[in-house]
């Protein structure tokens, strides 16, 4: 294993490694800016890649167009049930994390990933932070929040990306002393790219005309059961009559969405994942955004593109009463679309979400950084805002 900050140093109290752990390509997003400020920091740092998205539209891609270092580990653990994969994670991970005895493991978002590593380090006592702490959708049958409610319990520091996620976890009886409200890192990215996002080439490559609209489908919830996967893909083909779309079609649930008549169309095209840069170019690009993704919900909301989130409930509510997305069910979405179509580019409600500014990267990696020196975390002292919960 190699560390690709400083090659060859040794762990050691006064050389601290952080480790961080990624499994999925949102992962890869929000994690970009964290570990650019750090090394800006000269904190000693790498990468573990637990392979939880695997093939290279879905990582090798997401890795370039961020510039993210080479991991210093790939576990490789594929797909897989909860169970299965969980397992794999837990067993991989603790191999890595006694081998680089890191000082802090930080992880990101919701995925099983992120929670393989807070139990393996929970376990071994080693110290971990998170990032996107205290979203919740209050929905325990979706497996990210079972994911996201242990990984709080756990962590020791705790990166919120919205003043709601502060409530959720004061109800919950987090110390408020491990909790720091600093932006969403996701955003960062998106800011980094933005001059790199042009629709054209997409468009042309993909034989879009200029008002198109894009979907992507993955949840459980929405493709694992035969007949919500035929009454979801019903209403995307209503909608497909309307407007031409372009479905980046995640291998979760392909097979399941094809049978249930997911497939290239006259105004249906279904092509394979896209790195972030294409991907987020084409949704510049839309006129509509059909989604059941939690990333996609706030990148549609500083892009202004107008977004329909497929689910009862979601985790970022800021991206309702601060943006662009709406929450509605298959039967609804037809109708919503042509709403949102006749009303053309959308436009975020009042003030964008505070402190999504470009600069949670920065925020995060000063709190680590003060952290590994043993100094006082106090948002006072970080220059962190910290608004009253709600």
């Amino acid at each position: 294993m190699r560390d690709f900050a400083r090659p060859g140093a040794a762990p050691g109290p006064e050389n601290p490694l952080v480790l961080h752990v990624l499994g999925a390509r949102p992962n890869f997003v929000k994690a970009a800016p964290v570990v650019r400020a750090l090394a800006e920091l000269g904190v000693r740092q790498g990468i573990v890649h637990t392979g939880q998205h695997y093939d290279a539209l879905m990582s090798d891609v997401f890795f370039a167009d961020l510039g993210l270092p080479e991991p210093i580990a790939n576990l490789g653990v594929g797909s897989g049930s909860h169970a299965r994969q969980t397992a794999a994670l837990l067993t991989g991970l603790e191999d890595v994390v006694l081998a680089q005895q890191p000082a802090l493991v930080v992880v990101y978002g919701d995925v099983n990933s992120t929670l393989a590593a807070i139990l393996v380090c929970a376990k071994l006592h080693v110290p971990t932070a998170h990032v996107e702490a205290g979203l919740r959708s209050f929905d325990r049958e979706m497996p990210e929040e079972v994911n996201r409610v242990v990984t709080d319990a756990l962590s020791d520091i705790l990166f919120a990306t919205s003043p709601d996620a502060l409530s959720h976890l004061a109800a919950e009886g987090v110390d408020p002393a491990r909790v720091h409200l600093v932006g969403n890192p996701m955003i960062d990215s998106l800011f980094s790219a933005l001059d790199r996002l042009d629709p054209a080439p997409v468009r042309t490559r993909l034989g879009l005309g200029e008002r198109y609209g894009v979907a992507t489908l993955h949840r459980p919830a929405n493709v694992d059961d035969p007949a919500s996967a035929k009454e979801l893909v019903d209403a995307v083909r209503q909608v497909s009559e309307r407007l031409p779309i372009v479905v980046p079609l995640h291998p979760r649930g392909r097979t399941r969405l094809a049978e249930a008549g997911l497939v290239d169309g006259e105004n249906l095209s279904i092509i394979d994942p896209l790195g972030y840069v294409d991907f987020l170019s084409l949704v510049r690009g839309a006129a509509l955004v059909v989604t059941d993704s939690g990333g996609v919900q706030e990148e549609t909301t500083m892009l202004g593109v107008p977004c329909l989130t497929v689910r009862p409930n979601t985790e970022r509510p800021i991206t309702v009463s601060h943006g662009t997305n709406r929450l509605v069910t298959p039967a609804q979405l037809p109708a919503a679309a042509e709403r949102a179509l006749a009303d053309g580019a959308a436009t975020p409600s009042g003030e964008l979400p505070p402190l999504w500014d470009g600069k949670a990267g920065p925020r995060i990696a000063r709190v680590i950084e003060t952290w590994l020196r043993g100094g006082n975390l106090s948002p006072a002292a970080q220059g962190v805002v910290r608004p009253r919960p709600e």
